[in-house]
């Protein structure tokens, strides 16, 4: 028989909010001090859950072991940090799912790879800081996801075991994590994904096409766990 869920944790970018369009604008204004044009945010979508690191290669062919990378990386890092929530927003359905959440009296918390330098007004901004039960940042444990000690830390915070819990992501890594802290997993396709990612692949519970079908799975589960599975 499945065990009662008591809880859901989220992913941040690319599942809750969608911050593509302050990361792919800092990276333009990266372009702009080097003189180059900027790039089409919708080009740079797939690859906002990378960091700094993936959206330099992405943009401009900038990697990790270039002469420049620090640099550069740094320069991004100072734009982001001066625009992060200009236009970063939450998907649509993300409200009404919260909410749902809440009527039905399940505890629920973000664990992000965000540092908390940049998580704080981020979350601050979209009114999840004063709503969430806790907020796990990148830096908050010595391990940032996949290892599963954010996703056991915020289910610490939560007073609840590790098996309570749904991880919600869109990124493998985030399934990798979930499964390694003993959660089942669904994965936000509305999100990211990953460059050249196969969801339909990762060893997740589930997979949602909106918001709206979280409050529909865990619906369903409730209901094959009241007759026996």
């Amino acid at each position: 028989m499945t065990k009662p869920l008591r809880g859901v944790l989220f992913d941040l970018d690319g599942t809750l909010a969608d911050s593509a369009p302050d990361l792919a604008a800092a990276l333009n204004r990266v372009r702009a001090d080097e003189g180059l044009a900027p790039v089409d945010v919708e080009s740079l979508r797939v690859y906002s859950s990378t960091g700094a690191r993936g959206l330099l290669l992405a943009g401009m062919q900038v990697s990790s072991d270039h002469p420049r990378y620090l640099a550069l990386r740094d320069a991004f890092l100072v734009h982001y940090t001066a625009t992060l929530a200009d236009r970063t927003r939450l998907f649509e359905g993300v409200e009404a799912m919260l909410d749902a959440l809440d009527a039905r009296g399940l505890a629920w918390g973000i664990v992000t790879n965000k540092a908390a330098r940049y998580t704080e007004p981020v979350t601050t901004h979209l009114g999840l800081a004063a709503r969430a039960g806790t907020i796990v940042s990148g830096d908050t444990t010595p391990h940032p996801k996949p290892h599963p000690a954010p996703l056991l830390a915020a289910a610490e915070a939560l007073a609840l075991p590790p098996s309570a819990f749904v991880y919600v992501g869109d990124d493998l890594r985030d399934i990798d994590a979930g499964r390694a802290a003993g959660m089942p997993t669904l994965v936000a396709r509305w999100g990211y994904l990953g460059p050249g990612a196969d969801p339909d692949r990762w060893p997740a519970d589930g997979w949602l096409d909106h918001p709206r079908d979280l409050v529909a799975w865990l619906d369903a589960r409730r209901e094959s766990r009241a007759v026996g599975d």
